[in-house]
C-alpha cells in the first residue's frame, strides 16, 4: 500500500487531491496534515473524514517532531507538499508568515524526508516563481526564476531548498509549477470564486487596473491528475510545468462568468491596481505531456461552467466560508480602491 503524507490537504488544491486519491486509488493511505488556517476547511473533505485510508491531523508543517512522528507511525513513503500561504495580496500586506510557512515549513519537511529516507518528495510550486512575461513567449522549466512578490519569492526559495536537499543529501524529489487553478472548494479571495460569489449576490466585481492581466487557467482536477502522474512516473530530480493551455485576460474570464450567470457587465468596477502586478503568465506544459503522457481533460469553457454550477449547488458551503473574518479582509483589500 502506498502511504502518503499530504500537507495542506484541507485547502483548495490539497483537498481536491485527497478526494481524488481516496476515490480512485484504494491501495493508497493518506495522512493529511493541515494547520486549518482561514483557507483550510474540513468541509472540503466531509464525506472522507471517516474513510478507512484517510487520517486527518491538525498541525503545522513547521513542527519538526510532529512531522517525524507521523512519518514513523504511518510508515510514510512519500510527501506531497501543498501547504503554503498562497495569496499574493496577503503577502503584500503581511509577508512574514509567507516566509515562515513557505520557506521554514518546507525546510522542516525536507529535513524529515532526509532523516527518514522518504522515497519521494513532491513540492507543489507555482508559475509565479518565473516572474512576468511580455506579450510573447511562455515559461519553460529552463526559465530563470525571477519572483516579483513576497509570495512568489517564498515559493522560489522553497524550490531552491528542495533542489539543494536533492543535490546535497540525495533526497529524491520532483517540483511541479502550475498555472492559476480554479474549480470546486476554492476560497473566495481568488479571482474566479470571488467574481462568482459577488455576481451571484449582485455585488460589484472589483477588477484591478484595466483587467488585461493574462493568466493560464488550470482546472484543479487536471492539476491533481498531473501531480499523481509525477508521483508515480517521474524520474527523481525532474521539474514539470503544469498548465491548462487556456491563456486568458482576467476581464475575459469575468465577462464569461457574468454571461453564464446572466448578470450585467455593469457590475464590473475597475479599481486601483495592486503593487507590482505581473502582467502575463503563460505555461509551456509540453514536457509533462511528452514525458509522462498527461494532458488537461477539459477546456476552460467546460471547466468554468462546471465551477460556476458547483458554487451554485453549494451555496451552504460558500456561506460558511464567507465569515466575518473574510468580510473584514474583503473590505480592507477593495473598499477604498
Amino acid at each position: 500500500m502506498r502511504r502518503l503524507l499530504v500537507t495542506g490537504g484541507a485547502g483548495f488544491i490539497g483537498s481536491n487531491f485527497v478526494r481524488m486519491v481516496l476515490s480512485q486509488h484504494p491501495d493508497c493511505c493518506v495522512v493529511n496534515l493541515d494547520k486549518l488556517t482561514y483557507a483550510g476547511n474540513l468541509e472540503n473533505l466531509a464525506e472522507f473524514l471517516g474513510h478507512d485510508n484517510h487520517v486527518f491531523v491538525q498541525g503545522d508543517i513547521c513542527d519538526g517532531p510532529l512531522v517525524a512522528r507521523l512519518i514513523d507511525e504511518h510508515r510514510i513513503d512519500a510527501i506531497i507538499n501543498f501547504a503554503a500561504e498562497s495569496h499574493v495580496d496577503r503577502s503584500i500586506t503581511g509577508p512574514k508568515i509567507f516566509i515562515d510557512t513557505n520557506v521554514g515549513g518546507t525546510l522542516t519537511l525536507l529535513e524529515a524526508a532526509r532523516d527518514k529516507k522518504i522515497e519521494r518528495f513532491v513540492q507543489v510550486s507555482t508559475d509565479e516563481v518565473y516572474g512576468s512575461l511580455g506579450s510573447e513567449g511562455m515559461f519553460t522549466e529552463q526559465t530563470l526564476l525571477s519572483p516579483n512578490s513576497p509570495y512568489s519569492a517564498s515559493k522560489a526559495s522553497a524550490d531552491h531548498l528542495v533542489r539543494a536537499f536533492g543535490h546535497t543529501w540525495g533526497v529524491p524529489y520532483n517540483i511541479t509549477r502550475c498555472s492559476n487553478n480554479y474549480g470546486p472548494y476554492q476560497f473566495p479571495e481568488k479571482l474566479i470564486p470571488l467574481m462568482i460569489h459577488n455576481a451571484i449576490r449582485g455585488k460589484e466585481l472589483p477588477v484591478y487596473g484595466d483587467g488585461l492581466y493574462v493568466r493560464d487557467w488550470l482546472y484543479v482536477y487536471d492539476h491533481c491528475t498531473a501531480i499523481w502522474r509525477v508521483l508515480e512516473k517521474a524520474p527523481s530530480g525532474e521539474i514539470y510545468n503544469i498548465g491548462g493551455c487556456s491563456e486568458k485576460p482576467n476581464i475575459e474570464v469575468i465577462r464569461l462568468i457574468l454571461k453564464h450567470l446572466n448578470k450585467p457587465e455593469a457590475l464590473i468596477k475597475h479599481i486601483k491596481d495592486r503593487p507590482g502586478h505581473d502582467r502575463r503568465y503563460a505555461i509551456d506544459a509540453g514536457k509533462i505531456m511528452r514525458e509522462l503522457g498527461w494532458k488537461p481533460s477539459v477546456t476552460f469553457e467546460e471547466g468554468i461552467a462546471k465551477t460556476i454550477d458547483w458554487y451554485l449547488a453549494n451555496a451552504r458551503w460558500l456561506a460558511h466560508v464567507v465569515s466575518g473574518d473574510y468580510q473584514r479582509y474583503y473590505d480592507t483589500m477593495y473598499a477604498d480602491r
